[in-house]
Formats: C-alpha cells, sequence, structure tokens
C-alpha cells in the first residue's frame, strides 16, 4: 500500500488522495463554487483526476455530504489551519543547486533557528539576509525548527497540525524553496525539524478522516498516533511520504525527528526503522547525503545502531545530557531533572561515555537508566550548550548569556566546538545575544488559550510564588521580546563572535579534528574539575593530535599534559586578550598553567 495522498498537479491534470477509511462519500469542492465525486480505491484511499484545476485554486474534502475539511495532507493554507487547501505545483519551481551533493552528519556543524524570530523579516526571506553572517561564522548546517502550518502567525512550531505545508507566514512552499536552493549554492546544508509524535491541539481535523489517533497509548500531548492499531498502515505511509517530499521535492539535507521515544509502535518493524529505510534508499537514488537524526531521551542505542545490531539504523541523536552535565555544573542548578547531574564526574562521563546515564542508577528517575553507546561513533550525537528546549522551557525563557560570565561562555563554547561530537549552536548565541527565547503561541480558540496560560503558571507556580511573573504566551509581546537584537558592535560580542569563528575554524581545518570514532579521543583529568581531550587522527600515514584543555574551576590551575610530546604549540587560549580574556601566561611544557574557567589548545609532534 503506497497511495500518494494530497493534490498532486502534474502536467494539466491534478489527482486528489484523501484516505478516509470509514466514510460513506467523499468529495471534492474546487473554489467554493464546483464539486467532484471521489472514486474509492483499496485500503480506505479516495481519488479524483481532475483536468480543469490549476495551481492556486483552493480546495475542501466534503466527508460523508456534511463535514467540510482541508485536506490533511494539504501542501498550503493560505487562510489558516481552518481554510482552504490550496493546489500546488511542486515541480514548478527551477532549482539550481544541480552540484550540490550534500553533507554527511559528522561534517556538519548546525546553527539551530526558529524562523519566526531568527529577524524582524520573521520569513524564509529574512534568513537570505543573513547566510552572509552564517558562512563567515563557520557553520555549514542550518536546522530549522518546525515550520508545518500552525494555528495563527506565532508559534515554536510543535503544534503544527499540517505536515506538508511549509507556513504560509513565513513564506510558503516557495519561500522555502528558494531559500534551501540558496544555502546549496553557498555550500551549507538544510536540516528541517519534523514532528511524527503528536499534531497540535487547534486545527488538527485528521481525526475527522480516519484513525490517525490510537487510544493504546498515551503521550505528553494527549493521544498517540497510531502506528501498530488497526488501520495503522495507512497513517505509517503519511508520514514516511512526508519525510521523502521534504528531502526529494524541497532538497532537504535532513531530519531531525522530534521526541521519538513518544511514537508508540510494538509492530515487527518499528516506524522509525522503515523511515530510515526509506530515506537511506532515497540517498542512494539521488546520490546525495540525506541524514535522519532523532532527538530521544532513554539513552537507548538501538535507534542508531544497524539493523544488524537490532536497531532502527536512524544516522544520529541529540544527546541531551552532555547539556546537563556542563549546564549543571558550571551554574549549580538542580531543579527537575537536572537533580540527576551537577557534579564534575557528569561532566567527564559524557565526554567519555556520551550517555551519562548507560546503565546505572538514575535518583530523579528512580531506576536503572539508559544503556552503553560504546559501539556508536561520536559522529552520530548531537551536542550543545544551549538550545530552543533548554532556554524556553524555562520560565522566563533566560539564555546562558545571561546566567554565566564572559569567561565561562567562552569556556562552554570550547566545550561543545572542540568536542569529538557534532556541535549545534543555538541561534545568536555565537555574539551573546541576550534577548530571551520565551514559550510563544497565537491560539484562536479562548479555551485553548486560556489552557495554555493556566498549564504555564501551574509549570512554574514555585516561580511565580516567589514573585516572578510567567510570560503571557499569547502576548505578542512575548514573541517580539524572542526576537534576535543583531546587536553586534559591543566589545565583548565581537570578542565573543570572534572566537566562535576560530574554535570553528579550527574543528573544520585542523587535521587532529578529521577522526571521530571512539579511539580518536582519549579522556583525561588530571585533577577535579580538568578535562584534557587528545584528539588524535592519522592522514596519509601521519599522525596529527591536539589536547583541548578545559578548566572548569573557578580558579587558576598548573596541570602537566599527557604523553611524551616534545613539540608543543599553543593554538588557542580563551583567556587571550585577543579574546577580550585576562590575559595568558607562559608556560614550560608539558606543564601550562590556565585561568579560571577557561580551555586552551595544543598542537603536538615528535
Amino acid at each position: 500500500m503506497n497511495s500518494k495522498v494530497g493534490a498532486i498537479f502534474s502536467g494539466n491534470t491534478c489527482q486528489f488522495t484523501v484516505w478516509a477509511p470509514k466514510a460513506k462519500s467523499v468529495q471534492v469542492l474546487i473554489n467554493e463554487d464546483k464539486t467532484c465525486l471521489m472514486q474509492k480505491q483499496s485500503y480506505g484511499y479516495w481519488s479524483a483526476t481532475l483536468d480543469f484545476v490549476k495551481p492556486g485554486d483552493l480546495y475542501y474534502y466534503i466527508l460523508d455530504g456534511e463535514l467540510k475539511r482541508p485536506d490533511p495532507a494539504s501542501l498550503a493554507q493560505p487562510a489558516g489551519v481552518h481554510g482552504p487547501s490550496e493546489v500546488i505545483n511542486l515541480q514548478g519551481y527551477q532549482w539550481k543547486d544541480q552540484a550540490w551533493k550534500g553533507l554527511a552528519l559528522e561534517e556538519m556543524i548546525l546553527y539551530e533557528l526558529h524562523v519566526g524570530t531568527f529577524t524582524q523579516e520573521r520569513t524564509f526571506t529574512g534568513i537570505l539576509s543573513k547566510l552572509d553572517h552564517l558562512l563567515d561564522l563557520g557553520v555549514n548546517t542550518i536546522e530549522l525548527m518546525p515550520i508545518a502550518q500552525f494555528p495563527g502567525a506565532r508559534n515554536w512550531g510543535y503544534d503544527g497540525v499540517f505536515p506538508f505545508v511549509a507556513h504560509h507566514d513565513y513564506g510558503g512552499p516557495l519561500g522555502l524553496m528558494q531559500l534551501v536552493d540558496a544555502c546549496h549554492q553557498r555550500g551549507m546544508a538544510v536540516v528541517l525539524d519534523v514532528v511524527y509524535n503528536h499534531f497540535g491541539p487547534e486545527g488538527n481535523y485528521t481525526s475527522q478522516f480516519g484513525p490517525y489517533f490510537t487510544d493504546k497509548y498515551h503521550t505528553p500531548w494527549g493521544m498517540a498516533l497510531n502506528f501498530d492499531d488497526a488501520y495503522c498502515d495507512a497513517v505509517r505511509q503519511f508520514f514516511i511520504q512526508n519525510a521523502l517530499m521534504w528531502l526529494r521535492e524541497f532538497h532537504i539535507d535532513g531530519l531531525r525527528l522530534d521526541a521519538i521515544h513518544a511514537i508508540k509502535d510494538f509492530s515487527a518493524r518499528h516506524f522509525l526503522s522503515e523511515l530510515s529505510d526509506q530515506v537511506h534508499q532515497l540517498r542512494e537514488q539521488k546520490k546525495i547525503y540525506k541524514t535522519i537524526v532523532g532527538e530521544c531521551d532513554l539513552n537507548d542505542n538501538k535507534f542508531i545502531s544497524p539493523h544488524d545490531k537490532g536497531g532502527y539504523a536512524l544516522d544520529g541523536q541529540w544527546i541531551d545530557e552532555f547539556h546537563h552535565a556542563l549546564r549543571t555544573y558550571l551554574t549549580g542548578e538542580s531543579m527537575g531533572y537536572y537533580s540527576d547531574f551537577g557534579k564534575f564526574e557528569h561532566v567527564l562521563k559524557a565526554y567519555k561515555d556520551t550517555y551519562v546515564y548507560n546503565g546505572v542508577y538514575s535518583p530523579h528517575r528512580k531506576k536503572t537508566f539508559g544503556n552503553s553507546a560504546e559501539e556508536n561513533p561520536y559522529s552520530q550525537f548531537v551536542v550543545f550548550s544551549q538550545n530552543h528546549d533548554q532556554i524556553g522551557n524555562r520560565m522566563l525563557g533566560d539564555r546562558l548569556t545571561t546566567l554565566v560570565d564572559f569567561e565561562t561562555l567562552k569556556l562552554c563554547a570550547g566545550a561543545v566546538l572542540l568536542s569529538p561530537y557534532i556541535p549545534m549552536l543555538f541561534m545568536g548565541e555565537e555574539y551573546g545575544e541576550t534577548n530571551p527565547f520565551q514559550y510563544f503561541v497565537s491560539h484562536t480558540d479562548p479555551e485553548l488559550v486560556k489552557a495554555v496560560r493556566e498549564g504555564r503558571k501551574k509549570e512554574f507556580a514555585y516561580f511565580i510564588k516567589e514573585g516572578l511573573e510567567a510570560p503571557d504566551p499569547q502576548s505578542e509581546e512575548t514573541f517580539q521580546h524572542s526576537t534576535l537584537s543583531w546587536e553586534m558592535e559591543a566589545p565583548e560580542r565581537k570578542a565573543l563572535l570572534a572566537f566562535y569563528k576560530k574554535l570553528i575554524h579550527l574543528r573544520k581545518e585542523h587535521p587532529a579534528f578529521v577522526d571521530k570514532d571512539r579511539n580518536s579521543t582519549l579522556v583525561h583529568s588530571p585533577q577535579e574539575g580538568i578535562v584534557i581531550l587528545e584528539r588524535i587522527s592519522h592522514i596519509g600515514g601521519n599522525k596529527f593530535k591536539t589536547y583541548c584543555v578545559f578548566n572548569f574551576l573557578d580558579q587558576q590551575v598548573k596541570i602537566q599534559l599527557p604523553g611524551e610530546s616534545t613539540k608543543v604549540k599553543k593554538i588557542v587560549d580563551s583567556a587571550s586578550t585577543e579574546w577580550n580574556g585576562p590575559g595568558t601566561h607562559e608556560s614550560k611544557y608539558p606543564e601550562v598553567l590556565l585561568q579560571r574557567k577557561s580551555l586552551a589548545a595544543f598542537e603536538c609532534g615528535g
């Protein structure tokens, strides 16, 4: 069963296909004035091929002569989630990226951004205006937070209800194509965040078409999507077609799958396994890298292990525990899931073992948790010191910039960018943006707005009692406050931006950072609070090595570098006055002196 749903325009005809297995009749209503009966097909699909329909025409489906609803597989919703769907010719765009061959995950330096708050334009076109900045910074991949059509004009994107739609207010499908095309022509990849674990609460009409949901399981957002219950085949195909559309028709380079632990599936073949196979087949067909990465908090290597080891064969995984270990040790925060972290041993383990909880007891969960990632290379894990969740799910949406001092910001940058993992930045962190990134929505249902407001107040009841006020998620002011300022002229901001550029250049150009298997990095800790990453690569019979030394302590330290290198050259030091630091000290190698909350990297030979 592989019926292609939606309105597919080709040549001079448009084929409409919708899944409605329990409907007695289905009609397609074109431009509110012409109704055509659809023919029932196998497995609950209905279809009609019309030769008078053209791109730009609006349509609804009419179920059993009564319910008039937009297409669940709509490609455009110009009047919002409750309005008609629009016929789009996805083959009409003339691509100019023929020379582009993509980027492997291990090559990526990711930059996560939210289209609506990245620039004042709040569109895909606005992102185009900042490509020079991103290229100069050195990142080579932008990761877009979800763009599926959501209610109103303001949302993080996780309330999307039309997964095939590039949000109308962002610039729609044409705007997205132009952005991807421009990125590819300039050597940048584009990763898209997609949500296959739930639909948003407003404008979701899928359950009126068919059993898209099952009551067998529940998620934090309500009933689970139906990936293994009766009628699940069509639901699985719906999302697989969605993934392939972004990668094929929109030339997207990779997908970040939101919260895959909430995709409930006890089928003999898990949905994620089927999806990864389809993506990898497309990669082979197109001869262009296509990457699929999952966000998962289960510390279970089966999601990213190959099929022959019982895995689902996703290319990679977001690893929150690196962030948690780094964040809690440097700030002392310990609320909620942060309570499982906060010690230096957690930072050290995040570098050594990836999963901090890898089959050991978790006090927060009150159970033994996780398994080992020792057979998975570093290049399968995406790490960060900030992201949309870890900023936006705080009551005030305050960034790390406002919580730690300048030297610690540079230390965090190095901890991520000089790690053996795949680094990701969150928009604005490279110059120390201080505007918050808060939770915002623009629902049109008053009862839903009330529920969201009350939910946020309940979530942060402790802080509210202490006299703090939670921002109103429905307020446009909250949205405005979350927009980047792009103010980079202050001396510290200039220095921080230059430091990020230096670190990224080192990562991309220094040969010692090439290898990313488990044997390429040795992790040392000569004393509490000190991490030394011994990075080793072998290229063309030559051995290249660096020591990346991180001082997480609030005091100067003198340490001795491991090994027997006779030629050691410092290649970066965050304490240098070049980066507005307090200044460095000359050292007699292999003994080195590091300032408080600083990092330094040394090139080795001999």
